[in-house]
């Protein structure tokens, strides 16, 4: 178990330094009192933020930290960050990923996860990373979450992704995988695990008392009695009566081409979805520039931007920091409503 924070301040991981996630991380700084965002720190590559924000015309003061002591009294005028040495000598090249930025990026994440489980920070915020180039560095895990519920020593199943705006929440119940092994991996199991972990959650970080859940079916008209496959019937009808009879207010399944119609959506609080795409194309669509991703089921906070690194515009001031900004609000508003429920 993590030890109780002993800060008030959040960490953020870099992210891949020829990312988009150091300008974005410097714009939240920038509008820190205009967005009213708790304080926090970065965890490596001061001279690349530095970088990052003069592409975008602006100045960044910062404030080198060996440790949280003072990154809060220190975040009004400048942004607190704690160094890593593999950073100081790493040229920013937005767009021009290497093995290197990889490295630190990897680094930083695993730090900042180490001040979360510590009680130095109380959230994690992590920056957007490639997959791809951390497994080139010895990082052996599909995702960021699979990675927190690692060093949370949690079971495969216990960490949940849950992406959220201010318009939808959806869970994907198979994440990185590919679609055609998803009916395989769907059991009545895991919808049940999943979605007792989504509840817990949504009461205890979002004070939602009584969470309504909706599951969004696998095949085209919720398999239209059999005729379009039976996983429906099968699986998800038999756990979603698991569940009803536990007290959960759980629904479906729902067919998913209309489960995020503008009418549908208010009538349930997170929809639980079969796959990456079924969850992620609506949440994207309705709440870009303000979708979170969450993972849910940690005894430590963690939230992300839900976007990638977008190599193809890093540096070129374009990007939009609503996700960055969203996510370090999430954590800081989960938190506050963590230190309330143990205060």
């Amino acid at each position: 178990m993590p030890a109780a924070p002993t800060q008030s301040v959040l960490a953020v991981s870099l992210g891949d330094p020829a990312g988009v996630g150091p300008e974005l991380i410097a714009a939240a700084w920038r509008l820190r009192e205009a967005e009213e965002l708790p304080p926090f720190f970065v965890v490596g590559g001061a001279e690349i933020l530095a970088a990052a924000a003069a592409v975008g015309g602006h100045d960044l003061p910062i404030v080198r930290i060996s440790g949280t002591d003072g990154a809060e009294a220190s975040f009004a005028g400048a942004l607190p960050v704690l160094d890593l040495p593999d950073a100081l000598n790493l040229a920013y090249t937005p767009g021009s990923p290497n093995p290197e930025g990889a490295a630190l990026a990897l680094a930083s994440l695993t730090l900042a996860t180490r001040m979360a489980l510590s009680g130095a920070a109380s959230g994690l915020v992590t920056g957007p990373v490639a997959k791809s180039l951390l497994a080139e560095v010895g990082f052996a895990f599909p995702g960021q979450t699979e990675f927190l519920g690692s060093a949370c020593d949690l079971p495969a199943d216990d960490a949940v992704m849950m992406l959220a705006g201010p318009q939808l929440r959806t869970v994907p119940l198979t994440v990185h995988c590919a679609l055609a092994d998803v009916p395989g991996l769907l059991t009545a199991e895991l919808i049940c695990r999943r979605a007792r972990i989504t509840a817990a959650a949504l009461q205890r970080d979002f004070w939602i008392a009584n969470p309504r859940l909706a599951v969004a079916a696998l095949n085209p008209h919720a398999g239209e009695g059999g005729k379009f496959g039976d996983e429906e019937t099968r699986i998800m009808a038999p756990a979603i009566a698991a569940l009803r009879a536990e007290g959960l207010d759980v629904t479906g399944p729902h067919p998913a081409d209309a489960l995020f119609a503008a009418r549908a959506r208010p009538t349930y609080d997170a929809a639980l979805c079969m796959y990456h795409d079924q969850a992620l194309i609506p949440l994207k669509t309705l709440d870009f520039d303000a979708g979170v991703n969450v993972t849910l089921g940690l005894p430590i906070i963690r939230t992300s931007p839900d976007h990638g690194t977008a190599f193809d515009i890093a540096g070129k001031g374009v990007a939009d920091p609503g996700a960055m900004i969203a996510a370090i609000r999430m954590a800081g508003e989960m938190a506050a409503r963590r230190l309330a429920t143990t205060a």
